[in-house]
């Protein structure tokens, strides 16, 4: 039970990543930026100088700053510490009781930390829609569009994609601005999210499409 300690992988590159489905391209009118769980507890099971994390960290660094740069609004999923056993449900057989509530557990990544107008999502479940008002805030600025980065790819992305999808807003996720239990749960969620639900692509790519 809990989180594993994750063996240092590599990142992949654009010549691994699967076809998509998907015909949709990212526009910087239509797309929201989701910051997913990127906090302290669950990036302690990385080697924090080491890939996957070190290279997803400063690719969504730079996602982030290009986004701000444009006007893209930028959302952030958090958990909450001390969950009460009720409010964590089904979470707590899988994974226990989860993060405490202290700094040292909640915060993001000091790397990727909200600026003024990023908004933050208190996180409940798998996916960043449930039993939040994200969709809410996305189509009141006239959002259609989400770029998914964070951990994990192969659990809350990979959710997180699902749902958007069923709610018909484009997806797009910063293969290289995600980060997983292994290389093989990162592909896994990749060729998924490409074959049912949205457009894998790399960080250099989506920043070359919405200059």
């Amino acid at each position: 039970m809990g989180l594993p300690r994750i063996i240092p992988y590599p990142l992949p590159t654009a010549a691994d990543l699967p076809a998509a489905r998907g015909p949709w391209l990212p526009e910087t009118g239509r797309i929201a930026l989701l910051v997913h769980d990127m906090q302290h507890y669950f990036l302690a099971a990385y080697a924090a100088d080491a890939a996957p994390l070190a290279p997803a960290i400063g690719n969504l660094a730079r996602l982030l700053a290009h986004a701000r740069a444009r006007g893209i609004p930028v959302f952030y999923t958090a958990q909450r510490g001390d969950q009460d056993r009720r409010d964590r449900g089904l979470q707590a057989d899988l994974w226990g009781p989860g993060m405490r509530a202290r700094a040292e557990h909640e915060a993001i990544a000091d790397a990727l930390a909200p600026a003024d107008g990023d908004h933050v999502l208190v996180k409940h479940r798998y996916s960043a829609f449930q039993r939040s008002n994200l969709e809410r805030m996305m189509r009141a600025r006239g959002r259609d569009q989400l770029l998914l980065t964070g951990v994990y790819a192969h659990i809350g992305v990979l959710s997180t994609a699902t749902d958007a999808f069923q709610r018909d807003i484009e997806t797009f996720v910063a293969a290289d601005a995600v980060a997983d239990f292994s290389r093989a749960d990162h592909d896994l969620a990749l060729h998924w999210i490409a074959r049912t639900c949205g457009v894998p692509m790399t960080t250099d790519r989506l920043l070359e499409i919405l200059q």
